[in-house]
Order: C-alpha cells, then structure tokens, then sequence
C-alpha cells in the first residue's frame, strides 16, 4: 500500500513537471522525434519529471509483487485526484464542471473495484502464458499507434475545435496499459536467488521487448500529446484507460480469479463499467478555460 501510495505521488509529481518543462519549450512533433528527444533532454526541469517517473515505475514494481493487479489499479488511479490539485495549483489549469463530473466518477468506479477486493481471498500470479500476452499486448499496441496517428491528422485541420486529447489519452493509454502488463511480468521474474538464471529467463520472455518498445514509442507520443492538452484531462484519460487495460485483461491474462461472491462480482464489473461509460461520455473538444503561460 505504502508503495502504491509512493508511486501515485511520483507519477503526479513527474507528469506535471514534465508539462511545465513542455510548455516553454518549442512545439515538438512525433514526425520528428530525434528533436523532440534533443530538447526536452536540455531542459533540467524535464529531466526532474522523468527522474519521478522513474522512480514511480520502481515502486510499481514493488507493488505488483504484492497485490493483485486490479486491486493495485484501484490504488494507482486515486492518484488522480493529486494529479488535478498539482495541475491547477502548478499549471494554473482549471477542469469544467462537467469535466470535475467525469473525473468524480471514475474516483467513484475505482472505489467499486476496490471495494470488491478482500485482502487474502485475491491471489497475486506471477506469470502468463508467453503466446497468450502477445495476443493481447500486439493488437493494443496497433490500435494505440493508429488511434494517435487519427487524433494527430484531425489537430491539423486549423479549422477544428481545440481538443481536450481524449483521443491522445486513449492512444498512449494503450501502450501504457500494454508497458503495465509488461512490468507485472518482469516483477514476476524477479528474484534474490540464482540471479543469472532469473536474468536469461527474462530475456527469453517478452516482456523486456514489450518495455522497450512502450518505452520509446510512449515517451515521443505521450512528450507531444502533453504539449497540446492540459495535464489536468489528458493524464486522468490516459491513467483511466491503462488501468481498466491491466486489470481487465490482465487479471484474465495472468489467471487471477475474479471474486466468486456475488457483490464483489458485482462491484468490480459494475465499477469497470462505470469508467468505461465515463471515457466514452467525457468532452471531445476543450472549453475549459486555458491556462496563462508560467
């Protein structure tokens, strides 16, 4: 619990500095991503973002070696709400009210899953079938890659409204939820005893590709998407989508057993429900108020 709670506050942390550093840098553009790469690496206030991220993936390595998966994305996302505070109080965003309705209800759903957990009846599985996760990770990773490609040639229609990055949100959500899957795997190789041995074995898995990859193509999309859309939206989005990903598919993946009492069932598919019909509902186009450049 301590290091889910650490690991929500060094993920909100590392994704508003990141922002801030974004917003005086020059525009960048996943077309161009050794530039993109070139300065964000310049600015010391990025690099202090992306140093709390990394130390929020530490954490959560931590985490999955002790909780099941869906009662860890319960927790992760509750960061939310510190993540919406750091915004507008670093960031001088401000959410709609309709937006605060949104968010207010994913809180709402993440409570039902938790609420559906009982601590010693959840198992914690360590590992999945190799075939079976790449069944599940390769289409995400597809669908993320296009849906980020869509969302990228609509913003460049100069007619268009302003967009809140729902879209963006949900694209590197999907690699993010994939990277979630992959971490849960490589938390599951670690070990203290025969080290070498637990090393090959991993390297013979996927899930260090898997990081790799969500790795590189996550960073370039998530550093311009961050860019263009508030903070304070696009994170709870990208948060939300990569939680419902890794508890849904990956409880199903890495075979732990949903509760068998029926109002524990019905909490955590009420509460995936209820997020899902949130993301699906939340404004397209920005009408929030936009902040003043820091």
């Amino acid at each position: 619990m301590a290091a889910a709670l650490l690991a929500n506050t060094l993920y909100s942390l590392g994704f508003v500095l990141e922002k801030r550093a974004l917003t005086s840098l020059p525009e960048v553009s996943i077309r161009q991503p050794a530039r993109l790469l070139r300065l964000v690496l310049g600015s010391p206030l990025w690099i202090g973002g992306s140093l709390a991220l990394a130390a929020g993936f530490a954490a959560q390595l931590v985490v999955y070696r002790t909780l099941p998966i869906a009662a860890a994305q319960g927790i992760f996302v509750s960061g939310l709400v510190l993540l919406v505070l750091l915004s507008a109080r670093l960031l001088g965003e401000e959410t709609s009210g309709r937006e605060r309705y949104a968010l207010g209800a994913i809180l709402l759903a993440l409570l039902m899953v938790v609420l559906s957990l009982r601590e010693g009846s959840d198992t914690v599985s360590q590992d999945a079938p190799y075939q079976l996760i790449l069944l599940v990770c390769v289409p995400a990773l597809a669908a993320g890659v296009w849906l980020y490609g869509s969302a990228e040639r609509r913003t460049r229609n100069r007619h268009r409204r302003p967009t809140t990055g729902v879209e963006y949100g949900v694209a590197v959500g999907l690699l993010y939820g994939v990277s979630s899957l992959a971490i849960k795997g490589v938390a599951g190789h670690l070990t203290t005893h025969g080290i070498g041995g637990a090393l090959l074995d991993l390297l013979s898995s996927p899930y260090p590709y898997l990081l790799l990859f969500t790795g590189v193509f996550g960073l370039v999309m998530s550093q311009a998407a961050l860019q263009r859309c508030r903070a304070s939206l696009i994170v709870p989005v990208c948060t939300t989508v990569t939680s419902l990903f890794t508890a849904v598919l990956g409880t199903l993946s890495f075979g732990e057993a949903l509760p068998d009492e029926p109002l524990r069932l019905a909490l955590r598919v009420a509460g995936t429900a209820l997020a899902v019909a949130v993301l699906l509902t939340m404004p397209k186009h920005d009408t929030a108020p936009q902040p003043s450049p820091p």
